[in-house]
């Protein structure tokens, strides 16, 4: 199975006391829905901040589609990050065109789609919306690119149970069933049955990086009931 990331020796030092990432080796193949799993300051945003071409590492290399992570490579990654980055003065028309100005992938029809779904109007101002609302438009930009690796930064952070399982589903009903998901959260238990994968990450360090299914057959539990086990040592 072909890789689109492959991740070699890779660390990020921040000073001699925070090395957020360390020696992290790693490979993400297509068409999985993989989960990055670890407690706060484990490393997974330095990580996914560093796929994205928004930290240099110190060591090692990032490799995404054969390429270094830079301009070429955000035309293969459609990125969701842990906070909101979108102008809260801008109407969701706006964003939307916006988008599809910057990336060649974008669907508008796909967006607008979404949205009626939710009954979210096109021309509100993103401020007029609430903190769950604001996240399903954030996402609905994002998984309205047909990119090859989508990676989303806790995206059901901070929102109700309802707005969660909106979430989930949007996210496993409109990516490219070609491309992978990466998705970081503390949230096991509400994502777990969409994963195909998981990587546990703690101290900046590579844990375990399985199939769920090994994981269910080989520990008798739930992913959620091995996390919690693993990280209570």
């Amino acid at each position: 199975m072909e890789n689109l990331v492959t991740i070699d020796s890779l660390t990020k030092v921040y000073d001699n006391r925070n090395i957020a990432v360390n020696n992290i080796s790693l490979t993400i193949p297509k068409g999985k829905i993989i989960g990055l799993l670890g407690p706060n300051g484990s490393g997974k945003t330095t990580l996914i901040k560093m796929i994205n071409g928004l930290l240099c590492p110190n060591h090692g290399s990032i490799r995404i589609l054969d390429h270094e992570p830079g301009p070429e490579t955000k035309k293969h990654i459609a990125y969701l990050p842990d906070r909101t980055y979108l102008e809260n003065s801008k109407k969701i028309y706006e964003l939307i065109d916006f988008f599809a100005d910057f990336y060649e992938d974008f669907q508008k029809e796909k967006a607008y789609a979404m949205l009626k779904s939710l009954n979210i109007e096109a021309d509100v101002k993103l401020k007029t919306l609430s903190k769950g609302t604001k996240e399903k438009v954030q996402l609905i930009l994002v998984m309205s690119r047909n990119a090859d690796l989508y990676i989303l930064d806790e995206p059901i952070a901070g929102v109700d149970p309802a707005a969660r399982d909106y979430i989930l589903k949007t996210i496993i009903t409109n990516y490219n069933p070609e491309a992978s998901i990466l998705l970081s959260t503390h949230l096991i238990s509400d994502i777990e049955t969409i994963l195909d994968e998981v990587i546990f990450i703690r101290y900046g360090q590579i844990l375990l990086h399985c199939s769920v299914d090994d994981i269910r057959s080989a520990q008798g539990k739930s992913v959620d009931a091995y996390f919690r086990e693993v990280f209570a040592c």
